[in-house]
């Protein structure tokens, strides 16, 4: 049905999609629609303060923003009216027929169909508007763009079942209006003293005034003819406020305001300064990562405010890209209120609040490391892949931020990446001088490659990095606390005197072994040596101490680059009973099969493709028929 002002059109298919889910998951927790919707009130209110700044006609005779909710039992509606920016037209269809995020599509594909589950995912995403239709079977929304002609407003309709309408109408003041037509068994919001509750619960921190008609009790004549209103919330910017005047639930609800979150935050960070620079700042860190979180040129940052005058979401120039994941607000009195993001770029003073923040930030973690190990494993496990990004992001704290770097190591139970650095350097031995690491592809192949068998004989530990972005990592973090990194897959291995003594003795007693082995693989391998790394193993490849390693290699090639091709030094045991029957071995055929199938066997281990895994298999079939005969 189309005419000149009203039409129906149809919402995008992961509204759909995110309509049904939202319904059904989040049942439970169905009272955050009036948190949310007051959210998206306040932001509107915020925006038209902005947008005024340049342009006061934009009030239209009326500065004072506010919220107004009103309810209707008889006819089961609530409405939520804001006097903000409003919208026109194309932004209805934009803002309520779309969710306009990227990577939408693949958060829809993480929904398992759990209830539960997939109500902490959604959360993750941002509950939002949509939230209307946990409890209304109808809704409303009737809007005019400050600015706009009276005429130039727009009615939204829509159940929530797949369409909505939109046509143009008459309203006299700007903003938002947004009624809900509440489902039959949801007539409990129809009602003033649980609005009420609701709005101190989850909204008392919204720094504009949320409005409820004031009660009368008695008579009847008592009641005057026209309403009263009265504010239901303190209507105070909470950063604003001093912290022993603030509970612990008031944070909470102030982030998943700021933050559009389905649960609490781990920890926070309140803090004022004053002096050469004057800024208050309120930093949350999140219970889980959200669904964009690999995006580092996705929208990020923290809400700016000027003297109380909101100015921007995501003020991405308060924080480096590592700590992206961060929510909340700074707010400032010497930046000017005119600011934009080129401003942000060229301000001196942004350079400043940055390293503070950004310290701040960082102590945040250290304290919850140490008061709340467990919690913090939780952020770790959820964003530490990103941490790892410090080092390069941030040389002057790349300390700071190691010292938050957990690992899984030789002497952990399993693969929980639970060992710090600090922890790691307690228990190494004293005249030990490197930190060893090892990289792969997973903890399997890590934790059974046959380059730790001699740091297991020795009891040395070993790290086993195996997150993608690890090798990035230590390449530009080399050191922790004078200690350098050591890749245990690289060079030769220091030896102490008596080890080299022992292995002298070994290379003249295996000089033919050596050279038969290295002329059957002739140019696949740059050299074929003596292993002072293995115990158990019969042979490990070894790439040069210069070179980048076979995880880096393998990244790097899936990334579509071309590598120039680099060969690698096979490490053998002689004493290892499979080396001695080879060294026995006079068919030389059979010594050539047995030499390749050692060659593939070290490049399995270490996680890396066959070039000919065919020909693998037929030597392995025909070792096997060779031993069936006997």
């Amino acid at each position: 049905m189309t005419t000149a002002q009203k039409e129906t059109l149809g919402f995008q298919t992961e509204v759909k999609q995110m309509l049904h889910l939202m319904i059904h998951s989040l049942y439970s927790n169905k009272e955050i629609f009036l948190r949310e919707l007051i959210s998206n009130a306040s932001d509107a209110c915020d925006k038209l303060r902005f947008e005024g700044l340049n342009d006061d006609s934009l009030f239209e005779n009326d500065p004072d923003t506010q919220v107004k909710i009103e309810f209707d039992s008889e006819a089961n509606t609530v409405t939520i009216s804001d006097n903000g920016i409003g919208m026109n037209r194309d932004e209805v269809i934009e803002n309520l027929g779309t969710i306009a995020k990227s990577g939408t599509a693949q958060f829809l594909q993480q929904l398992s169909g759990d209830e539960k589950k997939d109500a902490h995912l959604i959360g993750q995403f941002g509950v939002g508007f949509y939230s209307s239709f946990i409890v209304a079977d109808k809704v409303e929304v009737l809007t005019r763009r400050a600015g706009a002609k009276a005429d130039e407003a727009v009615l939204w309709t829509s159940d929530g079942d797949g369409e909505f309408t939109i046509e143009n109408v008459e309203k006299a003041g700007r903003g938002t209006s947004i009624t809900l037509y509440l489902k039959k068994d949801e007539s409990e919001f129809a009602d003033n003293f649980r609005l009420r509750n609701l709005v101190k619960k989850y909204s008392d921190h919204i720094a504009v005034p949320v409005m409820m008609e004031k009660e009368h009790y008695g008579e009847e004549k008592d009641k005057p003819e026209t309403p009263e209103w009265e504010s239901v919330n303190s209507a105070k910017a909470l950063w604003t406020r001093s912290k022993s005047d603030i509970e612990d639930e008031d944070y909470q609800e102030f982030y998943k305001h700021i933050a559009h979150d389905y649960e609490d935050s781990l920890t926070w960070s309140h803090n004022k300064v004053e002096g050469k620079l004057e800024y208050t700042s309120l930093l949350y860190v999140p219970k889980r990562p959200p669904f964009d979180l690999w995006n580092r040129e996705g929208a990020r940052g923290l809400k700016l405010y000027v003297q109380r005058v909101f100015i921007m979401d995501d003020a991405e120039q308060f924080l480096p890209p590592y700590l992206r994941f961060i929510k909340g607000v700074v707010d400032s009195n010497d930046l000017p209120l005119n600011v934009s993001r080129e401003i942000l770029q060229e301000n001196g003073n942004i350079a400043s609040m940055r390293s503070a923040l950004t310290k701040r930030i960082l102590d945040m973690l250290k304290k919850l490391a140490k008061n709340k190990p467990e919690e913090y494993q939780t952020f770790w496990e959820g964003f530490g892949q990103v941490l790892k990004e410090g080092p390069a992001d941030d040389f002057a704290n790349k300390e700071k931020i190691a010292e938050l770097f957990r690992f899984a190591s030789t002497k952990g139970e399993d693969d929980t990446q639970n060992i710090s650095l600090d922890t790691y350097l307690e228990r190494m031995d004293e005249k030990q001088e490197k930190i060893y690491y090892l990289t792969a592809e997973n903890y399997l192949t890590a934790s059974r490659s046959p380059h730790l068998e001699m740091f297991r004989k020795k009891g040395i530990e070993v790290l086993l990095l195996t997150d993608r972005v690890d090798e990035w990592m230590v390449s530009h973090l080399s050191e922790f606390k004078g200690k350098t990194f050591e890749d245990i897959t690289k060079g030769e291995l220091e030896l102490d005197e008596e080890d080299k003594k022992k292995q002298e003795e070994v290379e003249k007693e295996s000089k033919d072994l050596l050279e038969r082995i290295k002329k059957v693989l002739n140019d696949e391998v740059e050299d074929v040596r003596v292993s002072h790394r293995l115990t158990d193993s019969p042979a490990c490849l070894v790439v040069g101490k210069d070179d980048i390693n076979m995880q880096m290699r393998r990244m790097l090639e899936a990334a579509g680059q071309t590598l120039p091709e680099a060969k690698r030094v096979l490490e053998v045991n002689p004493e290892h009973p499979l080396m001695q029957k080879m060294d026995q071995q006079q068919d030389e055929e059979r010594f050539a099969d047995m030499t390749q199938i050692i060659f593939d066997q070290a490049q399995l281990a270490e996680g890396s493709q066959l070039q000919d895994p065919a020909g693998y298999v037929d030597r392995i079939n025909k070792l096997m028929l060779g031993l069936l005969d006997g």
